[in-house]
């Protein structure tokens, strides 16, 4: 289990357990702090001490082997476990090169010391300033909550609306506070994954560029540069989404904090003043405990606990509730206070204060109080009849008459206004007989809004696992869910026209069909698997509704199972190729070691496809060339004739003999790969297995 997700409704509880995980996340980023200047000390000695070099790049080699990265819940994807596994990637990597090791390297100061050292101040130095502000705030919170909590009952009322007014604003400053400061925790945690790795890249280019055997190196271990890179982008663009959500929820909690205090429909917590009492002539003392309330067992569980303190925690206790009754301030000169019957001791009464008005309710209603809370009524599921069906149909048929090209499909999004009245338009037995498909009064985004809206209310298996639960469904929630993913099948057909790859729709149905029954940090972090579910519907549509499965979902999934990713190879010797996040160019490694540049243009058009869409590495007979002619400009018209055989492993690769012609040969946006045709087919060709004529 990794780090626990810091819940924002936390905030508002302020818990012990919540400090905890507080804790847990600053001393993961105290942790990652005094890794990157440990990295920096040693990118130092690389730099000033080259007689050393050898014994501090293996030091650098074993820092970099033994820090792995914590993550966010207790599940990874793909792409993360990848990201986790490069460092240790990196550190083999270093130590067969310190065996290989001609040239000095040189020229790492702008590469990787500059990033990380941005990295460690700006964003854990920030961190570290909000730390030490949320612990004022802290501080400056419960000490104004416990100075109201003491004055007298008795003062005039303005001076109590008055003192009771200050502590509102400051209380909702001090979970203002909070609630950035755990945002601020979280979204650090997530991009340190790709801001201390990129760097990483960046340097070991620089490194394999000095050495005289850096060509056959680096072109060995380009296909795991090239998926690293695209693991790092997609964690990129999982972690822009899930920060997007995460500013959301926030927003929809600051707007209305109370609906999201109660974390749980079997207990209720908070903070309460427990009244002890002492003989005569000690009076009695109020001591603050945090209480845990079970509503089934009716039991109060007790911990004392003081925020202001450092979060010590005292002396626990549990009592079983009998009656809870409220106590008027004609008896005692406290306000908010409850009178609590409790059943281990008979006779005994148990008070204690809450913190406002509004706690007071709060444990009125959750322990049975003489003040209850009517609960609103929850609302009735809509049921899936022939009428949602056929408007699903009509959708999906409109869709692919009239905007299957349309670029942006289901990524623009219609007025909402429009929206609803499609949705009630259509879901209306009297007048759902509406064809979309020739009705030019609906534009396309509108009804591909309208579609995903119906489609909200209904959360990386592999592909078996998903077959069987798929065929667990109701028939027509199945039905209609084949539908769906055939027809999104068919919107990626078009990606070339639209730019809606497999990858694009798992983002944007990822939310819509598995949208989780609560809105929760821990939710949000999930978004990840949901797209790459929708991805697996999608590309095994036929698979998974055309046959009925063989095996149950429990022997489906194997822990064992491999990855996307099972085409990995060895990389004992494989060093990194060039990468560095902050150019545009992407090079290309040309047969004499020096380098092809594409435009920015050419090189974007290449860099958003996902691990499962893109091109296998070409299976050969013999050993790729280790030197050839200097490189020659290619244009549209140059031809190229096969110096080695090559056997497609893709449907967009050519296979071909040694001596085969290929015409109209270019660059393809595929770094280290060409586009030309043979015997009427175009195709990729691996650069280095064909010469120029």
């Amino acid at each position: 289990m990794g780090l626990h997700p810091l819940e924002f409704s936390e905030c508002y509880l302020d818990s012990p357990s919540f400090r905890e995980k507080i804790k847990a996340h600053e001393a993961e980023l105290d942790k990652t702090n005094r890794f990157i200047k440990e990295l920096y000390k040693d990118g130092k000695n690389l730099i000033n001490a080259t007689k050393q070099l050898s014994l501090a790049q293996r030091k650098f080699a074993q820092c970099l082997g033994e820090f792995q990265f914590e993550y966010i819940g207790d599940a990874k994807t793909d792409d993360e476990k990848c990201i986790d596994e490069s460092l240790q990637e990196f550190s083999a990597f270093l130590r067969n090169l310190e065996d290989q090791r001609e040239l000095m390297m040189r020229n790492i100061t702008e590469t990787l010391m500059k990033p990380l050292e941005k990295f460690r101040k700006e964003q854990l130095g920030s961190a570290k300033a909000e730390r030490k502000k949320y612990e004022k705030e802290t501080e400056k919170y419960y000490t104004s909550l416990e100075k109201l909590l003491n004055m007298s009952a008795k003062k005039k009322e303005p001076q109590l609306q008055e003192a009771d007014g200050a502590v509102e604003a400051m209380r909702q400053h001090f979970q203002e506070e909070s609630l950035e400061y755990v945002c601020k925790l979280q979204e650090i945690q997530e991009r340190k994954k790709f801001e201390c790795v990129e760097p990483m890249l960046a340097f070991f280019q620089t490194v394999f560029t000095f050495y005289h055997q850096g060509f056959e190196l680096a072109n060995d271990f380009d296909h795991y540069k090239r998926a690293l890179q695209i693991n790092i982008q997609n964690t990129r663009s999982r972690f822009e989404g899930t920060r997007s959500e995460v500013y959301e929820l926030m927003k929809k909690i600051k707007e209305n904090p109370q609906e999201y205090r109660q974390t749980s429909p079997i207990s209720s917590e908070g903070y309460l003043y427990v009244q002890e009492k002492r003989p005569p002539p000690f009076g009695s003392s109020w001591v603050k405990r945090y209480c845990t309330f079970v509503k089934e067992q009716k039991i109060l569980h007790m911990i004392t606990f003081d925020p202001k303190s450092g979060g010590k925690f005292g002396e626990t206790e549990s009592v079983t509730l009998k009656s809870c009754v409220r106590k008027t301030t004609d008896t005692l000169d406290r306000r908010f206070c409850l009178d609590i019957e409790i059943t281990d001791r008979p006779g005994t009464v148990l008070t204690v204060q809450a913190l406002s008005e509004d706690d007071h309710k709060f444990w009125m209603q959750a322990m049975g109080g003489k003040e209850p809370v009517n609960f609103p009524l929850s609302a009735v599921d809509a049921q899936l009849d022939e009428v949602g069906v056929n408007f699903v149909r009509s959708s999906i048929n409109a869709i692919e008459t009239r905007g299957i090209n349309d670029q942006g499909l289901y990524r623009v999004v219609g007025v909402s206004s429009k929206v609803q009245k499609l949705l009630s338009l259509m879901i209306d037995e009297k007048s759902n007989d509406v064809d979309l498909a020739v009705c030019e009064e609906w534009d396309v985004k509108t009804i591909t809004s309208a579609l995903k809206l119906y489609l909200s209310g209904s959360p990386e298996a592999r592909v078996q696992a998903i077959h069987c639960l798929v065929h667990k469904l109701p028939e027509r929630n199945r039905e209609v869910l084949s539908l769906v993913t055939k027809h999104l099948a068919n919107v990626a057909a078009h990606s070339k026209q639209n730019l809606m790859t497999v990858a694009n729709l798992g983002v944007v149905f990822g939310p819509t069909l598995m949208r989780p029954q609560e809105e929760t940090v821990a939710a949000i972090m999930d978004l990840k698997f949901q797209n790459i579910v929708v991805e697996i519907l999608i590309e095994q549509h036929e698979k998974i509704f055309g046959d009925i499965p063989s095996v149950s979902p429990s022997s489906a999934i194997s822990p064992l199972a491999p990855t996307r990713q099972s085409k990995k190879q060895t990389r004992q010797s494989r060093p990194l190729a060039v990468y560095n996040p902050s150019v545009l160019d992407i090079h290309t490694v040309s047969p004499s070691s020096e380098f092809v540049s594409l435009t920015p243009d050419e090189a974007s058009l290449g860099s958003n496809e996902s691990v499962s869409s893109q091109s296998s590495t070409a299976s050969t007979s013999e050993t790729p060339p280790e030197k050839a002619k200097s490189p020659h400009v290619i244009t549209s018209s140059t031809t190229t004739k096969a110096v080695y055989p090559c056997e497609a492993e893709h449907d967009s690769e050519l296979s071909f003999q040694v001596g085969a012609i290929f015409h109209a040969v270019t660059l393809s946006r595929e770094p280290g790969w060409l586009e030309g045709e043979l015997e009427g087919k175009r195709g990729l060709i691996p650069e280095n297995y064909v010469e120029i004529l």
